[in-house]
């Protein structure tokens, strides 16, 4: 009976302390949590307060109808230098397949003869000037019929505040030669960490043999380089502020929410490839100069529509 009664307190003691190892477990656990959505915010109005409040922008964005998986953002560049408005730079859109956790990433060369809803044929970089976002979308749409979901617009001069805080010891590149005309910095051969202001002078530098397609496929390396800074694990803790800093910097019908959780789906799919491409294709352009235009890149429409289409997997 006593050996019973001695069992019974042990067993007793060692439930008690069992209990008292899982409740501070949980403590323990509840204010990690805590710690961590208490730094995510305040990193997150950090990024606020650096951007300011978000641009004021009218932009009447009609997305199409999503089919599958696919989602299509468009993703322009612009260089405003303070004016109200300004050409497109850079045009580009990225297509996510969310089951897959592919990118593929189409560049559209600026200088592309268009044929523009309403105002004829200018200069594809002449769409946004005319009308905005819209009417970039609806060039596209009207040449290629590829569908787009969302957008996204930068000024040149927030691209190089939103790498800072992405990668603050810089992004790696190889710079393929020395560089210094016209981009505002000097880049020399080589592996480089380049800051935001380097790294924009290295997307937009053409004065070589290679000129604007050059231009774009280094603009096509950068987006690569910067998908593997922003899923570095050493990076996600610069995520919030980066989310939040966007919200000045960065003109889109995404919501912060919308965002954060694009960012953690493709991250938790592991680290992908991106695929790229360039319209034109090699072999279905010639350079011509038009009175209204000035000097184009004129296009075989229908190969280039053709091959986008097999490239983004879109159903005809």
């Amino acid at each position: 009976m006593e050996d019973n009664q001695v069992y019974r307190t042990r067993q007793r003691r060692y439930r008690k302390k069992r209990l008292r190892k899982g409740r501070i477990l949980f403590v323990t656990l509840v204010i990690v949590i805590l710690s961590i959505l208490a730094y995510s915010f305040y990193q997150y109005k950090q990024g606020l307060e650096l951007a300011g409040e978000q641009p004021e922008e009218n932009i009447d964005f009609i997305a199409d109808e999503k089919e599958g998986g696919i989602v299509n953002f468009l993703l322009i560049g612009v260089d405003s230098r303070g004016e109200e408005k300004s050409r497109s730079d850079t045009m580009m859109v990225l297509s996510w397949n969310k089951d897959s956790n592919e990118l593929k990433l189409v560049s559209f060369m600026r200088d592309i003869y268009a044929d523009i809803p309403g105002y004829d044929h200018w200069k594809l970089n002449t769409a946004y000037y005319l009308g905005g976002v819209q009417l970039l979308k609806d060039t596209l749409n009207h040449m290629f019929d590829i569908p787009i979901h969302h957008y996204m617009v930068i000024d040149f001069q927030s691209f190089e505040s939103l790498i800072d805080i992405l990668a603050p010891n810089g992004v790696e590149i190889e710079v393929e030669k020395d560089m210094s005309a016209y981009i505002g910095v000097s880049l020399s051969k080589g592996v480089q960490q380049l800051n935001g202001k380097e790294l924009l002078g290295y997307a937009r530098f053409r004065h070589d043999a290679e000129g604007d397609f050059g231009r774009v496929e280094r603009q096509q390396k950068v987006m690569d380089a910067l998908k593997d800074e922003l899923l570095k694990p050493q990076n996600i803790k610069n995520l919030p502020k980066l989310i939040g800093a966007a919200q000045g910097y960065v003109v889109t019908d995404l919501t912060a929410s919308e965002e954060l959780k694009t960012a953690l789906s493709v991250m938790a799919g592991g680290t992908p490839n991106i695929e790229k491409m360039t319209i034109p294709v090699e072999g279905t352009y010639q350079f011509k100069s038009y009175q209204r235009a000035g000097s184009v890149i004129e296009i075989d429409v229908e190969t280039n529509k053709e091959m986008l289409h097999e490239f983004l997997n879109l159903a005809e």
